[in-house]
């Protein structure tokens, strides 16, 4: 070049080893300087084995989180919890073993809950006709059923403890609740 200023604002000369922009002052290098990510890389994979190895992840659970994430079909709506009584409600003072009543919504539908030491009992909103599973943690067997009468309610005689979940299944739809500790 004859020493014009090109389109990239350099006069036209190669750095100090031929690299077009090249200014020699080290500042163009220090984007490499301390990239350590194939280091954490390795560091991860090796913690990955000894997790493995030392607290492997037992195969009912692993299982659980398999048809966990298939819910997550298409088809299934996630139904948002909207009221929780441990969160939202007002104690009552002198009450013993009150019942936990819970609030899930979708756009279409919402589903009144009440958890008792007795079992279950709610209601579907709009009122329809719904079979509602009962899902606890990892089961061997197909989960309890409830199903709906003519106004949308439901009653169980089922103990939930520790994780749950419902999932409805109506003539439209199939809705998944959150998942809970009872």
């Amino acid at each position: 070049m004859d020493g014009t200023a090109d389109m990239n604002g350099t006069n036209g000369s190669d750095g100090p080893n031929g690299i077009e922009g090249f200014d020699g002052d080290g500042d163009d290098l220090t984007q490499f300087e301390g990239d350590d990510s194939l280091e954490n890389d390795l560091l991860e994979e090796m913690l990955r084995q000894a997790a493995a190895i030392l607290d492997p992840v037992p195969a009912q659970l692993q299982q659980t989180a398999v048809e966990a994430y298939t819910l997550y079909s298409l088809d299934t709506q996630l139904a948002e919890l909207t009221f929780d009584s441990l969160v939202h409600a007002i104690p009552v003072r002198g009450a013993v073993d009150a019942p936990r009543m819970l609030t899930f919504r979708t756009d279409e539908l919402t589903v009144d809950i009440e958890v008792t030491a007795h079992g279950l009992m709610g209601q579907v909103l709009p009122p329809q006709e719904a079979r509602i599973e009962v899902l606890s943690g990892p089961q061997l067997t197909s989960p309890p059923t409830l199903t709906t009468d003519d106004m949308g309610r439901f009653t169980g005689e089922l103990h939930v403890t520790g994780p749950f979940a419902l999932r409805l299944r109506t003539d439209a739809d199939v809705v998944m609740t959150e998942w809970l500790r009872a």
